[in-house]
């Protein structure tokens, strides 16, 4: 069943690519979603029949070469499986929908319809690709599948060929990405050099003895744990738009609205996400590492809702809000609740594809329309569009009953973030960065549902009277990810953020001691537990502890060589159980529990502020925008233009770089290399050869006199070197 969820959709994508001239357009788009659908449903089954525990199910032997022998094989635990139902679901309801969209795309010519195979294709290798990553059993094989979404992502975002904007979009997602690719391969690079394995039992069985380890990198001794955790979060930094990379994502939305949903709801932008959390048992012997990652989440958070509040076009707000909830997802994994990480993950996937399928619907009844300014009065003209987006809307804002856990699933896992944030960060800047990010959050989403459904209609008035509702085929997955934004936070609350003991349970970790009276009540003290959420004071005895991590560590200790050590544990110590690891000294998941009232409040406070502001601007008084916008003209289009982040990599490194390919091309190229070569063909040759033409006189006697001078110089020399022998 496995096997199947794997390679359907590459037998999809690959009757579609290159059968659909026998399968006929129509056999393409059926088959790839047809198989689309048998991997999302055995998926479910996988999900609520497979236990915590880890299977590892061998398809074949893969690379044997000298000490590195690796299987290709499908590693199966909680992990798998949550990634695994979230991007089949997805996937297949995105091809569903496809099948309105992609319908008549006014970007091909009349009658040019072989565009559609070749999208669904995509699609589908997207899809292949996306769970090879998740199911990789190993460090090359996950990054077999990270460069495969890459390749991928770079078909879907240049999908529009015929459009320079496109095609720059799609190169752009493409180097950006290969900047934190190559973080990612040195982080592997760097395992595999300590642990002489790249398996990742081996890696998570020698984590406490790479915190031992130092490694010599740019001239510089590193804490081995700490400097490979952070190349491996480059790699994420990069696939999930964190600030700094996060550059390539809004010009994403270049590609038709379906890909915007399935790249940057629940697919490649959660690959970075799910690799810290199942590098967890690394990550958590890397608290410098971790705490960047915790500071880089929640800037990141903070700075994409900055941005989304004065966007116009709908898609490139909803991918700021993108940006902005991976920027919470991280927060989780950097203070080590990676349970809540991932159920955030889980219900973000629903609503924000939810939101995207819904903007695209919107985009489709207006004509490719896509700027909220033009819109307006919506509700009558879309009314299931508008009801989807209005419950993806009350989903991502986190709209519940506070102290509770009833309320929409965002408001369930977000709140479970800005939770273990506090706890983790002892209210530090993380928890305020997320409460001001979700107070943001809430008044560019109603922003755009005021803009877009209410008020009386803008722009072409051509194009509203003719505004129409989208067909069954894209309402159909509207609907059923309505059911995942509202109920997937209260059905799988207690599995992901549950009491200690259930998540680790549900996760297949082991069980850990822990006093739960006056414990959590003083979450905050220092002296029960350390400041930092998953260390101990002591770093060197907690993280050779032999009662927590096996024979490894005892067997790594005869060395003298911290790098031999690191060997041995790989190769002769147990990896942690479970899907995930929490170090027993991390106490964060359950002091999250125990935080004040008004820290589990603040999130809803946000979420009721940012409404209330944005009916005021949008409903009450819509003149107020535009005259707060120019009172304060800096500000604002200092957050229009995205911080300037654009502007300021086209000046350290765009323009270097044309300036240094002008040299190379008019200098190097031009003067040197083809002067040099004219110079030789025209100047040096010509030369020599007049110098050669004038001993060619005719005259016998000149040649004559030229032998006896070379007999000469012949019998001389012979004379000389024959007497010195």
């Amino acid at each position: 069943m496995e096997s199947i969820i794997l390679f359907a959709p590459l037998v999809g994508a690959l009757i579609a690519g290159f059968g659909w001239r026998l399968t006929g357009i129509r056999g393409a788009q059926w088959i790839t979603t047809g198989l689309l659908f048998l991997a999302c449903a055995f998926s479910w089954i996988v999900f609520f029949t497979h236990g915590p525990e880890t299977q590892h199910i061998q398809i074949l032997r893969w690379i044997e070469s000298g000490t590195l022998s690796t299987d290709w094989s499908i590693r199966l635990d909680r992990l798998t499986s949550i990634m695994l139902v979230v991007v089949t679901s997805v996937s297949s309801l995105v091809h569903l929908y496809s099948f309105g969209y992609m319908a008549h795309d006014d970007n091909f010519r009349e009658g040019e319809e072989s565009y559609k195979p070749r999208f669904f294709a995509y699609l589908s290798f997207f899809t292949f690709a996306m769970l090879m990553l998740v199911t990789a059993d190993n460090l090359v094989q996950m990054f077999f599948g990270w460069e495969g979404v890459g390749v991928a992502s770079y078909l879907l975002i240049g999908f529009y060929y015929r459009k320079p904007s496109a095609n720059a979009a799609a190169i752009k997602a493409f180097v950006v990405n290969r900047v934190g690719d190559f973080g990612f391969a040195l982080g592997i690079f760097g395992l595999f050099f300590l642990t002489d394995s790249i398996k990742f039992d081996d890696v998570f069985a020698a984590a406490p003895a790479l915190a031992e380890t130092q490694l010599t990198f740019l001239w510089t001794d590193w804490n081995a744990a700490n400097l490979l955790a952070f190349l491996l979060f480059v790699g994420a930094m990069g696939k999930s738009a964190q600030f700094i990379l996060h550059t390539w994502l809004p010009d994403a939305m270049e590609g038709p609205t379906p890909v915007s949903a399935l790249i940057h709801a629940a697919t490649m932008v959660t690959a970075g996400v799910f690799l810290v959390c199942r590098m967890s048992p690394l990550m958590e012997y890397a608290p410098q590492a971790t705490a960047f990652i915790t500071f880089l989440g929640a800037s990141t958070a903070f700075f994409a809702a900055t941005v989304g509040l004065v966007q116009n076009d709908i898609k490139r707000v909803i991918a700021y809000s993108t940006c902005s909830q991976l920027g919470y997802m991280f927060v989780a994994a950097g203070v080590g609740v990676y349970s809540v990480a991932m159920f955030h993950l889980f219900t973000h996937a629903f609503f924000k594809a939810m939101l995207f399928l819904g903007a695209g619907s919107v985009i489709h009844g207006m004509h490719h329309e896509q700027d909220m300014r033009n819109y307006g009065g919506l509700r009558k003209k879309l009314p299931y569009t508008f009801w989807a987006m209005m419950i993806g809307t009350l989903a991502i804002t986190g709209v519940g009953i506070p102290l509770t856990t009833f309320g929409f699933a965002g408001f369930l896992s977000k709140d479970a973030v800005i939770e273990s944030a506090f706890a983790g960060t002892n209210g530090g800047f993380a928890f305020w960065a997320l409460v001001v990010a979700a107070l943001f959050t809430s008044f560019y989403s109603w922003r755009l549902m005021f803009l877009t459904f209410y008020g009386k209609p803008r722009g072409n008035k051509h194009t509203h009277e003719h505004a129409h509702e989208s067909p069954n085929v894209m309402l159909i997955p509207l609907g059923v990810l309505a059911l995942g934004a509202i109920f997937s936070g209260m059905l799988w609350y207690n599995s992901f953020f549950g009491k200690e003991d259930t998540v680790r349970a549900w996760f297949g970790m082991e069980a850990v001691a822990h006093q739960d009276k006056g414990h959590g009540d003083d979450h905050a003290k220092a002296d029960d537990h350390g400041d930092d959420h998953a260390k101990a004071d002591d770093h060197g005895d907690a993280h050779t502890n032999e009662e927590h991590h096996g024979e490894g560590d005892s067997h790594a200790a005869e060395h003298s060589d911290p790098a031999h050590a690191a060997v041995a544990a790989a190769h002769h110590g147990e990896a942690p159980a479970g899907a995930i690891f929490m170090h027993p000294d991390n106490h964060v998941l359950h002091d999250a529990h125990y935080v004040p009232k008004w820290v589990k409040i603040s999130p809803f406070v946000a979420m009721v502020l940012g409404f209330v502001v944005a009916y005021w601007f949008y409903i009450v008084n819509p003149k107020l925008p535009a005259r707060l916008a120019e009172n304060q003209r800096p500000l604002y289009l200092f957050l229009l233009n995205k911080w300037y982040v654009d502007e300021i990599y086209d000046f350290l490194f765009v323009q270097p770089s044309k300036a240094l390919g002008r040299f190379l091309w008019k200098r190097g190229d031009g003067d040197v290399i083809d002067g040099s070569i004219n110079g030789v063909a025209m100047g040096i040759i010509p030369f020599f050869t007049r110098l050669a033409g004038r001993f060619q006189s005719g005259y016998i006697f000149s040649y004559a006199f030229a032998m006896v001078i070379g007999i000469a110089v012949l019998i001389t020399w012979m004379s000389i070197t024959g007497g010195a022998q």
